[in-house]
């Protein structure tokens, strides 16, 4: 990783920066714990009367995040989050307005869920913490060294162990399930999360450059994991991702002038072999969905059932209905799991696509919910929420980006890599629904965390 630096300190000599940081350190050595699927944490349930509440390693290493931003910035004072004020209000509107469909959730369904919906609403707003405290933390671009250190060191131990359970030589959650997308210790579509964002970091290092070896190397190496990881996710949606942070990676280099003909040429072919992979693990998949809106011949008295794209292709029906009928503030937070809510238009989805399994639908044994965030957003929080929410990642973008358009050269990766993150979180958001406490949110308010961050890296 690039030694940043944007003082007239002197630039560190290890790999690790000076720790005269502690706090980056910690924060670098907590983040990862965020990254685990919550089967593979010690928990404890939390009895709050009418629900529980569970408290996992990464709530606790997120809280944990919180209290070294709190601390840092009682130290050194809480001037960064002033340049970083466009991300904060526009958390706080997209946050107030989760918190508000949970209220009114309950006045529009007479069967919703209030309390176990509102334990996920605040948590989902815990994990703001992350976002909260990076800018107090890493105050200066080096010390984004170690959290990047310590990402790519769990993303190598992810598509580690993602490599082991697609040879058949480790279980995963089902058993053993050798040769097909495999989920390592986070799930599917946050292990393309993590795989990602560390891809991105090779991306970045490709067309941005390192000048040092020793950089290439450590940048070479978070590119290969990342790469194998996202592969062996089989998340299309992560491949979107990637394509978009690839393309923003190429004008971002095009601007400052650091792309080259074969940096050009490079960053197409990571991307290619990345989506050949991807594309000869899901074939099948891809196919079914082909043959089940029609662009493809179907097969004779064919049905689907277990293909994940046909699933949210159902799914996302649904959901447009349960916006269509709720346009502006929606149905309630995660109120697209209620069979209250959703039930009025099994109906209508079964006759428009009556060759999928009745499996696929959602009930009560499976309240899959609508598995694509924009969609989700916009049943649950209405118009007014789904604005807040695209309008808190382009606040991000325009921070982030302002930030990386002027920084110094040592400080441009540093500054593109909220860009590049955001724009993986938006990707996999494609197939993934907003479920608070997995690691995919947490990246979310990381990537928003490192936009507020970015303009004080490139400050002089």
């Amino acid at each position: 990783m690039p030694s940043w630096t944007t003082s007239s300190e002197p630039r560190p000599t290890g790999f690790f920066p000076s720790l005269s940081s502690p706090g980056a350190a910690a924060f670098a050595l907590l983040v990862p714990l965020v990254f685990i699927h919550i089967r593979y944490q010690p928990t404890w349930t939390v009895d709050l009367g009418s629900t529980d509440a569970g408290v996992g390693l990464s709530d606790l290493a997120v809280l944990a995040c919180g209290l070294t931003g709190l601390a840092v910035g009682m130290r050194l004072g809480f001037g960064p989050l002033r340049r970083a004020l466009p991300i904060v209000v526009a958390a706080a509107i997209f946050l107030a307005l989760v918190l508000a469909a949970t209220l009114y959730g309950s006045a529009i369904g007479q069967e919703y869920g209030f309390a176990r919906h509102l334990v996920t609403a605040l948590q989902f707003g815990e994990y703001a913490l992350l976002g909260l405290a990076a800018p107090l933390v890493l105050r200066r671009a080096e010390d984004l060294v170690p959290l990047l250190a310590t990402l790519m060191v769990w993303s190598v131990a992810a598509s580690g162990a993602a490599v082991l359970q697609f040879l058949g030589l480790i279980d995963e959650e089902r058993g053993r399930q050798p040769g097909q997308r495999e989920p390592s210790f986070l799930g599917y579509h946050d292990l393309a999360a993590l795989s990602g964002a560390t891809l991105a970091v090779g991306l970045a290092a490709i067309a941005l450059g390192c000048p040092r070896r020793r950089d290439r190397i450590l940048a070479a190496v978070a590119g290969v994991a990342g790469a194998v990881g996202l592969v062996l996710s089989g998340a299309l949606a992560g491949f979107v991702g990637i394509v978009a942070a690839g393309a923003m990676v190429a004008a971002l280099a095009r601007r400052r002038g650091t792309l080259t003909f074969a940096r050009a040429v490079a960053l197409v072919a990571v991307i290619s072999v990345v989506g050949v992979g991807l594309l000869a693990l899901r074939i099948a998949n891809v196919n079914a969905f082909l043959r089940f809106v029609g662009i493809s011949p179907a097969r004779d008295t064919e049905t689907f059932g277990g293909e994940s794209y046909v699933q949210r292709l159902v799914l996302g029906y649904v959901g447009t209905r349960i916006f269509l009928d709720h346009p502006v503030l929606g149905a309630g937070w995660q109120a697209t799991s209620e069979e209250e809510t959703y039930g009025p238009y099994l109906s209508d989805a079964r006759r428009r696509y009556p060759d999928a399994r009745p499996e696929m639908f959602p009930s009560p044994e499976h309240p899959w919910g609508v598995q694509n965030a924009y969609i989700q957003a916009a049943a649950e929080l209405g118009a007014v929420g789904l604005l807040a929410f695209l309008g808190l990642f382009a606040t991000g973008f325009l921070v982030a980006g302002r930030a990386a358009a002027r920084a110094p050269p040592v400080a441009a990766l540093a500054a593109a890599l909220p860009l590049l993150w955001l724009l993986v979180a938006m990707g996999v958001w494609l197939g993934l629904g907003l479920v608070a406490g997995i690691p995919l949110v947490g990246l979310y308010w990381l990537a928003l965390g490192l936009a507020a961050a970015a303009p004080n890296w490139t400050s002089a």
